[in-house]
């Protein structure tokens, strides 16, 4: 019989040859990201505005939409090359790429590996997007780096509950169950909570032993709540990371209770390249550098050292489709305090402004709002906003602001993969001219009307 500190070198190196196979220089990458979270802000900076430099000068010449913007703009390539310098172009909107999509074609695309990548970002309206495989790797790279900060190390097991952006139900069983043995993770889908799985879902767990647990905020929270309900207990964690939704106070207090472990909180958005960690520290995320610039900017578009403002990310390694002051849609706090942990990287005291709500069934089972966002990703032809809402537990509604080119039959395709989750829905589609918007002037693509846990 193994060792434990055998089976964790057998482990190790399975996880690494099995990204090495897809990306040859992955385990030479991760490495090296290890090293540079402990290097100064001075260095990161530093590193951070060669990156930039190098993509600017690329969009310049090879991406249409940026040549024409410099040019209207009247400046050169020299003219942006440090982080302050960013301030001299525009905020890049969602809109403005889809109204220019074609701008935004490198020249040499063709040269470049990529993957088409789709996004609902805060507001939950579709988008699509390049992302590079390069990127991509980085971006792996970063995740697993930053799951070390609770003290996740390569091989360990790991728990993921969530929907399609953790990449949670779109494999085959037979690629999911290799995917899962390679990287040592069972993956759980929040698309299915119902008394029969979140059942199963406590058993994996408690047969699997997992030393960590990542996914999205309410779902996790959602989970430990029906532990506590149920009086069912699991094995300790070392770890629970959340992510992709605002973690606030009651459920970091719940989830850490239930799974009897400190809670990481994560930020990351894959078509601007930005994510953040929490280290153990628990003051803040830290800001990740190599992959992305993030400003925290204030209402005239102005980086701020310190205080609240939206996220704009500047992707440094996404060759395929740069994006350049790219607004999230998301809003955070930042500081310019150095944590004690001794990493060098900027923090965020705090996201805020992500919530999405949990939808309930007639026969009383919960759906995790994002169901429809990645509904509404696939068959988004013509929609230009939409709201989900639950009026009760039998009735939903959904609100469009359509666009010339809606496709009426894509809602036919939409009621069939609706009716296969809970076919006692009745969905009522609905036209409008505007979504409105809360007090706050934010816009919620899930409202659940209907009380529950």
């Amino acid at each position: 019989m193994l060792t434990r500190k055998q089976d964790n070198f057998i482990r190790k190196n399975i996880f690494l040859f099995s990204h090495s196979i897809l990306d040859k220089s992955f385990s030479s990458r991760y490495y090296q990201l290890q090293k540079n979270q402990w290097r100064s802000r001075e260095e990161l900076n530093e590193e951070q505005e060669k990156n930039l430099h190098a993509i600017i000068k690329y969009s310049y010449e090879n991406v249409p939409y940026y040549s024409k913007l410099f040019k209207k703009l009247k400046l050169k390539i020299n003219d942006v090359k440090t982080i302050e310098d960013l301030n001299k172009l525009p905020i890049l909107t969602k809109d403005t790429i889809k109204n220019n999509y074609e701008d935004f074609k490198p020249v040499h695309l063709q040269n470049i590996k990529y993957y088409y990548r789709s996004t609902g970002g805060s507001t939950g309206t579709p988008f699509q997007y390049r992302l590079s495989k390069n990127d991509r790797f980085i971006s792996a790279a970063l995740l697993y780096r930053g799951w070390g900060y609770a003290g996740y190390k390569i091989g360990d097991k790991m728990g993921l509950i969530g929907g399609s952006s953790l990449d949670i139900g779109k494999k085959s069983d037979f690629k999911r169950i290799i995917d899962e043995y390679l990287r040592n993770i069972r993956k759980f889908s929040s698309f299915d909570f119902d008394e029969k799985n979140l059942t199963k879902y406590g058993k994996i767990i408690e047969t699997f032993r997992p030393k960590y647990l990542y996914g999205y905020a309410s779902s996790i929270y959602f989970f430990s709540k029906w532990l506590e309900i149920n009086g069912i207990s699991i094995n300790p964690l070392l770890g629970v990371i959340t992510t992709a939704e605002n973690l606030f106070p009651h459920m970091r207090r719940n989830i850490e209770s239930v799974f009897q472990c400190k809670v990481f909180n994560a930020y990351g958005l894959n078509d601007g390249g930005v994510s953040a960690f929490e280290c153990g520290e628990h003051i803040g995320l830290h800001i990740d550098t190599e992959r992305s610039i993030m400003e925290v900017v204030d209402g005239d578009g102005l980086a701020v050292d310190s205080g609240e403002g939206q996220i704009l990310a500047t992707s440094l390694q996404n060759y395929a489709m740069p994006f350049i002051r790219y607004a999230t849609g998301d809003e955070a706090v930042i500081t310019e305090d150095l944590c004690g942990c001794g990493r060098g990287s900027r923090l965020l005291e705090q996201i805020i402004g992500r919530s999405v709500d949990f939808l309930i069934t007639p026969d009383g089972n919960y759906i995790h709002g994002w169901f429809f966002l990645y509904i509404f990703w696939e068959y988004c032809k013509g929609v230009k906003e939409y709201q989900v809402v639950q009026k009760t537990s039998k009735n939903i509604e959904i609100k469009m602001v359509i666009e010339d080119d809606f496709d009426e039959k894509q809602l036919d395709r939409i009621r069939e993969i609706v009716a296969k989750r809970s076919p006692d829905w009745e969905i009522e589609f609905k036209h409008v001219d505007k979504i409105e918007r809360t007090g706050a002037g934010k816009y919620k693509f899930i409202v659940n009307e209907v009380t529950h846990v």
